[in-house]
């Protein structure tokens, strides 16, 4: 399991979003520059806000459609990076996954996990990766930077 490597200006841009959607869970996707992704701590580029598809129980899950993770594997491919990680915000809950994403997750990517309580983001962020062997989470080290990402951030 690698640890994640976010810039702070994309790690608030994560908080803003968070904050934004409240009291709904927000989310989006991670990039790493596709000759770095591998790296570790993996290095998160760029971030691109998606919205959250889910009709019901907005307030504590999210959808990310098969259609915005394409869109964004494509944009991706364009400025030479690659999907390998997915964020979202848990309104007045802690930011570790729930059982429900941890059902949901797929291995190699990486997750982060915002909390936000009564609509101001926490300074709690979580980071978590897919154990392939035994199927659960495992929580990873998350460094910030204050040096600006490589690749400007923006919508999928």
């Amino acid at each position: 399991m690698r640890g994640l490597s976010v810039p702070s200006s994309l790690l608030e841009e994560m908080r803003g979003y968070a904050r934004e959607s409240y009291p709904e869970e927000c989310c989006g996707f991670l990039f790493s520059s596709a000759d770095r992704v591998e790296l570790s701590p993996r290095p998160i580029g760029s971030v691109a806000l998606a919205p959250n598809e889910r009709v019901e129980e907005r307030h504590r899950r999210f959808v990310i459609s098969a259609e915005q993770l394409r869109e964004a594997e494509r944009r991706a491919i364009e400025r030479g990076e690659v999907v390998c990680g997915f964020f979202h915000s848990h309104p007045d809950q802690p930011a570790r996954p729930s059982r429900f994403d941890q059902d949901h997750a797929w291995p190699w990517y990486s997750y982060v996990i915002l909390s936000v309580t009564a609509g101001d983001p926490s300074p709690e962020v979580g980071a978590f990766q897919l154990d392939p062997d035994r199927g659960e989470f495992v929580r990873v080290a998350l460094a910030t930077e204050t040096t600006p990402p490589s690749v400007a951030s923006g919508g999928a």
